[in-house]
């Protein structure tokens, strides 16, 4: 082949560009991973995998105006955390005050101390600077109150889990 070199170097960039063209069309049309809440099954020899059903934990900020925000929507199984940045005790607990028995149907004095972690009650004042966690496994429209303070007051809505 005796070509011109000129000639020669212009075919071997065409079809170094071409290619290079060619291969990025085609990279292009892979599919991005998805992201899941799935876990494959440690051990298994099929590729099955099980679906987690992860709630994230919700954070209520307990100041001196009150909870913030006043109310939140939140999953089965979901767990809320209120935490105390205000400047005296907060004690997290379910309506209706004094007696709180709407979430767990037990009064203060049958529920607390509350060593089940079942009753929505801290059943003591929370310092500031610390927390109260609670973890909803019963759908509906739960309003709570500070015991200490009873006029600041706020509601958690739990809905069926996804």
């Amino acid at each position: 082949m005796n070509g011109n070199p000129i000639t020669i170097i212009v075919v071997l960039v065409l079809v170094i560009f071409g290619g290079w063209f060619f291969l990025s069309e085609n990279m292009t049309d892979v599919p991005a991973p998805v992201i899941t809440n799935q876990m494959p099954i440690i051990g298994s020899t099929t590729p099955e995998t099980i679906v987690e059903n992860v709630a994230p934990d919700v954070t209520v900020i307990y100041n001196d105006d009150g909870f913030l925000p006043k109310s939140v929507t939140i999953p089965s199984g979901t767990t809320v955390t209120f935490i105390n940045q205000g400047m005296v005790d907060m004690w997290v607990a379910s309506a209706m005050h004094p007696t709180h028995t709407v979430y767990s149907g037990t009064s203060l004095s049958q529920h607390c101390p509350n060593t089940t972690n079942t009753t929505f009650d801290a059943c003591i004042g929370v310092t500031p600077g610390n927390s109260f966690s609670f973890t909803f496994n019963k759908e509906g429209n739960w309003k709570y109150h500070d015991h200490i303070n009873a006029s600041k007051s706020g509601a958690v809505t739990v809905t069926a889990s996804p």
